[in-house]
């Protein structure tokens, strides 16, 4: 099962809820696969690590190897971080097969407000939203009342750019997977309200 959506709707969160819900997935997450190869310098990590050096992307070809030696048979997983274009998916059906593709989706208005309204503290990590988590003193701090800061990401210009470079990338991904006959959408405004409909999809579709 793969989960596709936009920046900032939450697929880390649905994945967290669905491996507590469902004892039997596991999460197979591309990134972390990569970081700990590079950690234990096995071979693929001295690889992926040379190019990462040298400032190139490591290729899908070495990503693939690394799911698919991290995959045991029988396994039923939520697959993080790949693939991300029409192209990595038609590579990676020649591997495993998915079963589901999630394509959640919340409005961009939505979107940009959760994430441009975001404010943090940086030496602890706690987060406030001036929409529906803010500070009891504005730009503050609640435990220590040291300045809020907003990370240069969250920034309006920057959200925009990475909305629009999702939606051209996306487009294409999406339809790969509804010729399969695999994708589900599900749309909603938070978490809270989607994960629900996820859990009933999953049951429908692979029981209890």
């Amino acid at each position: 099962m793969i989960i596709v959506g936009a920046p900032g709707v939450g697929k880390g969160t649905h994945t967290e809820r669905l491996l507590n819900r469902y004892p039997q997935l596991s999460s197979v997450s591309s990134g972390d696969l990569l970081r700990e190869n590079v950690r234990k310098k096995t071979r693929i990590g001295k690889e992926a690590e040379a190019l990462m050096n040298r400032g190139e992307l490591v290729p899908d070809n070495v990503i693939l190897r690394l799911i698919r030696n991290a995959l045991h048979p029988d396994t039923s997983f939520i697959l993080d971080g790949f693939p991300r274009n029409a192209q990595q998916a038609a590579q990676l059906d020649k591997l495993i097969p998915i079963n589901l593709a999630i394509h959640v989706h919340t409005p961009f208005e939505i979107i940009m407000d959760r994430i441009t309204n975001r404010w943090v503290h940086p030496p602890s990590g706690r987060t406030y939203n001036t929409t529906f988590n803010p500070p009891k003193v504005e730009g503050k701090d609640d435990a220590t009342g040291e300045k809020l800061v907003q990370r240069d990401d969250d920034k309006p210009e920057v959200w925009k750019a990475r909305l629009s470079q999702f939606e051209e990338s996306a487009k294409p991904l999406l339809q790969h997977y509804e010729k399969m006959g695999v994708l589900w959408r599900v749309e909603g405004n938070s978490s809270d309200e989607i994960s629900p409909k996820i859990f009933e999809e999953f049951d429908k579709k692979f029981g209890k």
